[in-house]
This record gives C-alpha cells, sequence and structure tokens, in this order.
C-alpha cells in the first residue's frame, strides 16, 4: 500500500521550518537518512513512529502530516516550558543511553526510561515501539555522536601523524564521561552479536570508523610522516588495538595492577611509532 505522497509533503515542509538538513533532520529524530530518504521519495512508508518523532521534533501535531486535521501549524510552534530540550525522542534516546551505561542494557525497563524522562510508559511506546526499536535508537544516536567528536578533535591538527594522535587521545577512556561512553559501547556491542537490526548498525559504524583511520594514515603517508603501509590493513590492526585495550581498561579496577588509562594510551603510541611513523632523518 503507498503512502498518501501529501504525507511526504508535509515532513519536507517540516524540515524546511526546522532550518535542517535532511540528514541533521534525521540526526534530530534519530532515523536512519536512507529511510527517510526513501520515504520522502515514496518507495518506502514512514512508520507511525517515525511520524510521531518528526512531529514531535517538529512541533507539528501528527495528525496535520497524516491528513486527518485539515488546518496547517504555524511553522514554528512555540514549545512549552515544560518540552524537553530537542525534543521528547531525542530525550528518551540520551536518557536510555546513560541508564544503559549504568545497568547494561537488559536491566533497564520502559517504565526506568520513562521515568528518568519524567513521562509514561506510553509516552515512550508511542514514539519507539518496541525495544528493539529503541535500542536501535541509541546505538544510531551514540554512532552520531561520536562521528561528531572525532570530526571537532582532528580539526585543527598540524598533520595526519597528529590526527591519529587526538584520535587515540578520544579513544582512551581517562575521565569519567569518556568511561560511559566505552560502557555503552560494550553493552551495545553485545547485543549486535544477537540483533540484527543492531549488528548491521554495528558493521556499518565500524567501516566508517576504520574508514576515518585509514584515511589518516593514507595521508600519513602522503605527507611522509607515516612509512608506506596498506592503510585499510594498519586501520584494522590499530581499532583492533584500541578496542581490546580499552576493554580491558573498563575491566581493571581503579587503583590496583590491571590496564590504566596511561598504559592504553602508551602502548598505542609505542605500536603507532614502531608500526606507523617514518623512520627519523628518513
Amino acid at each position: 500500500m503507498q503512502q498518501d505522497p501529501e504525507v511526504a509533503d508535509r515532513v519536507r515542509k517540516v524540515i524546511a521550518d526546522a532550518g535542517a538538513t535532511q540528514r541533521e533532520f534525521a540526526r534530530r529524530i534519530v532515523m536512519d537518512p536512507s529511510k527517510l530518504s526513501r520515504s520522502l521519495g515514496g518507495t518506502r512508508r514512514f512508520t507511525a513512529a517515525e511520524l510521531a518523532r518528526i512531529a514531535d521534533t517538529g512541533g507539528v501535531d501528527a495528525g496535520w502530516l497524516l491528513g486527518t486535521q485539515h488546518v496547517a501549524p504555524p511553522a514554528h510552534r512555540e514549545r512549552t516550558a515544560a518540552a524537553p530540550e530537542g525534543g521528547r525522542p531525542l530525550q528518551i534516546v540520551r536518557e536510555t543511553v546513560r541508564l544503559v551505561a549504568e545497568r547494561g542494557f537488559h536491566a533497564v525497563r520502559v517504565a526506568d526510561i520513562a521515568e528518568a524522562c519524567a513521562t509514561s510508559t506510553a509516552a515512550i511506546h508511542y514514539h519507539f515501539p518496541g525495544r528493539d526499536d529503541l535500542l536501535e535508537a541509541a546505538v544510531r544516536w551514540c554512532m552520531d555522536e561520536d562521528t561528531a567528536r572525532r570530526a571537532a578533535r582532528i580539526a585543527d591538527a598540524a598533520d595526519a601523524a597528529d590526527e591519529l594522535r587526538q584520535l587515540i587521545e578520544l579513544q582512551t577512556p581517562r575521565t569519567p564521561q569518556q568511561r560511559w561512553q566505552w560502557s555503552v559501547w560494550l553493552d551495545l556491542w553485545a547485543e549486535a552479536a544477537r540483533s540484527t537490526a543492531v549488528g548491521r548498525l554495528h558493521a556499518d559504524y565500524y567501516r566508517q570508523w576504520r574508514a576515518t583511520v585509514a584515511d589518516v594514515i593514507r595521508r600519513g603517508v602522503d605527507q611522509g610522516v607515516f612509512r608506506l603501509v596498506d592503510p585499510q590493513s594498519a586501520a584494522l590492526r590499530l581499532t583492533a588495538l584500541i578496542d581490546g585495550l580499552a576493554t580491558q581498561v573498563l575491566a581493571s579496577t581503579p587503583g590496583t595492577d590491571g590496564t590504566t588509562p596511561d598504559d592504553m594510551h602508551e602502548a598505542l603510541l609505542v605500536y603507532v611509532d614502531a608500526t606507523l611513523a617514518a623512520p627519523r632523518g628518513a
């Protein structure tokens, strides 16, 4: 059954009124950009939950999006003081990620998320009908946040070698925030092994992450700061080492003889110097 093409037109208006690109709006509603594109192009139907998130984020009525209300909403509806920053969908996802970091995904109930958001379980299900929908959204949000942090971190790097050092520093779980991020990833990785949808997201994320590292290494080879290596193979080995060391750090109790963030950081720099850095004076 085809979706009314006017629904796509209304969604386009919401995106235009939000002053966002299509990709940015997809990030705000925690939706796969390719799904949004296909839905706008008429080859895929919006789900009810997606339309609910679009309506909430755009400040419009879901009935207007569906065409059941014929009076168009104002272009920029003011949010009430009680409305969460960024809209309810992003609040739900952020609180889900926070609770997953603290308790682990399987220990987090929808009721816990509703309590953290000061809303009802019905409101959670309105935006994310099933637990898998919520997990997929949480993974996607983490991916987007991680990608944005990496881009900001390496923006002012002097050369590719400096870029790689910045990426290594960003991945070293020194601060409570970094440990929190790694805790979420470790729990979501376990879910990726059981969930096809999350597994696909995990694979996509890692292709992007390794591609970022490979691009940095490729630029370093061109700049002469790295030796002549295969960027893809080098990126695979380095990212695997980062993951393994970070897992050891998180599994270690602070103050014991376990692996520390400094141990991880030093090991990674030694590895880069031994396998990638161009010989001095070359």
